[in-house]
């Protein structure tokens, strides 16, 4: 059975797991580090890339605005073309579909293209389940597939692993699926290209039926595009008698014109390069070339949901070019596999809750905590998905989801409420800074000395200690500032000095203007700004 994301633990202690795994850092540190600084470079070629940006915004919020009428347009657009059109309300009617037509074709396996949608639904373990073996024919997602593992990037989903590991996967297993490795293999990119090229090569000739995804689909013509480096989407797409795409709703973009803009801003973003490689679009059956039988699934699977929620929607305008994954710093340190999800990294931590929904699955409901907020997502996003604002909605959601699920308030709530009716009285407020006064004496004798010459707490018993495991607890100052006021006479004497000043200063004001206060001085600076605008 294929490995699943079910049963992952919640972000932090998966996090922590990964953190510990020095190797699982240094690959990811490298690769991320070497796309970023492609991206940096052929974006900087580009003088109106932030127009470009504003352009692709606007599309998707075009079609989110207009979702039903696009999709209307591209069934009709789909069945001219000679394409049936399945409508699949969640995964397990998509996988139904796909699974009918794979039988009805008498076929045992299936060739695929790179597909986050397909992984969403687990489409695979569903065809594996009914018999039907599912071939990946991505190489990373090959090397995942025959590593029994799990995509860790939406982009490069074996990011995680080396050229020595990779080796040693396809020496173990490329045997047991079809076509051996080479004993000879060495770890030599070429070599290790070249011996899944000769393992892939039966598996197209053979395979009757192929399941792709798409990046766009779009309305007007019937269109469908899929963008990839190796050409092995190609071959599934050309070769096998029967095609069936299982698509996204958001992902139909309303014209060619569109397409354009899309198609500049995805490999920039994604693998860093000006043009994808192959660049794979196809429109319904062409007679004598191709699939002779073509079926589009039109998956919702929850973003219907999305959709509905004013800030939450803007992370359907993603096109999966995981350009945010490769600039944050949480998912460097951590790799996908800590997000139990096939979207890992920022987008996964706003899309993931979204389309499962929240407060049901801790796993579910600690990824919006997934993140630092620092922001480098929006500012790399080509369709401009501002992730740090979803992230804290979705944090609000999963606090008041709680809320609405307990019959009791949490610690933190108590807690607040508890500060609120303190710092509400100032006569309250006096008690609590003498209190904590008292308290910050006694800390200072058993605190521990910090860097600066600081004298932090330790660790903080009862519930407050989820707080201090990741802080230092400052000591408490040992007086109040109010105390501080009243004992040395600085409500009085301070005033009557500070008012001394104010009147001198405004005195002199007024010997050196001779008519400050007039209305005609008023007058006079706004006619000279009047001046200045003017000019």
């Amino acid at each position: 059975m294929s490995a699943t994301f079910l049963g992952t633990p919640a972000f932090p202690t998966a996090a922590r797991a990964a953190l510990e795994d020095s190797q699982l850092r240094r690959n990811l540190a490298h690769a991320t580090g070497t796309i970023r600084t492609k991206r940096a470079g052929v974006v900087g070629e580009v003088d109106e890339w932030e127009q470009l940006r504003l352009a692709g915004e606007a599309v998707k919020e075009r079609v989110l605005r207009h979702l039903p009428d696009y999709l209307e347009q591209l069934e009709r657009s789909l069945t001219a073309a000679g394409a049936t059109v399945h409508w699949a309300r969640d995964a397990d009617e998509a996988n139904a579909i796909v699974v009918d037509i794979a039988r009805r074709h008498g076929t045992d396996e299936v060739v695929k293209v790179k597909s986050m949608t397909t992984q969403e639904i687990e489409l695979n373990e569903a065809l594996e389940a009914a018999g039907i073996s599912a071939w990946e024919t991505d190489l990373a997602e090959l090397i995942v597939q025959l590593g029994d593992d799990l995509p860790s990037h939406i982009l490069v989903p074996a990011i995680h692993r080396n050229r020595a590991e990779i080796r040693e996967i396809f020496l173990r297993e490329m045997g047991r699926a079809g076509r051996a490795a080479p004993a000879d293999l060495t770890d030599e990119p070429a070599q290790l290209a070249a011996a899944a090229r000769e393992h892939l090569r039966e598996k197209f000739l053979r395979a009757k039926v192929a399941v792709s995804g798409a990046n766009f689909a779009v309305a007007e013509t019937g269109t469908l595009t899929v963008v990839e480096s190796e050409g092995n989407g190609r071959m599934c797409l050309t070769l096998p008698e029967v095609l069936v795409s299982v698509v996204g709703i958001e992902k139909v973009l309303p014209t060619f014109q569109d397409l354009d803009v899309m198609l500049q801003l995805l490999p920039r973003s994604s693998t860093g390069e000006r043009m994808n490689p192959y660049t794979s679009t196809w429109t319904g059956v062409t007679p004598g070339d191709g699939p002779q039988e073509v079926h589009v699934v039109l998956l919702d699977n929850g973003r219907t949901d999305v959709l509905a929620d004013p800030t939450g929607r803007q992370a359907l305008r993603c096109i999966r070019c995981s350009a945010c994954l490769n600039v944050c710093p949480v998912y460097e340190r951590t790799g996908g596999h800590a997000y139990g999800s096939v979207y890992p990294g920022p987008i996964g931590a706003i899309l993931t809750p979204q389309l499962r929904g929240v407060g049901s699955d801790p796993q579910t409901d600690s990824l919006p905590y997934a993140s630092s907020l620092c922001g480098a997502c929006f500012e790399v996003c080509p369709v401009r998905i501002d992730i740090p604002e979803v992230l804290v909605h979705l944090r609000g959601e999963v606090v008041e989801a709680h809320q609405k699920a307990s019959r009791f308030p949490s610690v933190q709530d108590m807690a607040m409420k508890a500060a609120s009716w303190t710092l509400s009285s100032a006569a309250r407020t006096g008690v609590a800074e003498k209190a904590a006064g008292f308290g910050g004496r006694l800390a200072a004798k058993l605190g521990r000395p910090a860097p600066g010459g600081r004298t932090v707490l330790g660790a903080m018993p009862g519930p407050a200690s989820a707080w201090s495991d990741s802080r230092d607890v400052p000591v408490p100052a040992a007086e109040s500032f109010r105390s501080w006021w009243e004992r040395t006479d600085g409500g009085r004497s301070g005033a009557g000095e500070s008012d001394r000043g104010r009147n001198r200063a405004v005195e002199g004001d007024g010997d050196r203007s001779g008519t400050i206060g007039t209305e005609g001085d008023r007058s006079r600076p706004a006619e000279t700004d009047g001046e200045r605008d003017e000019s």
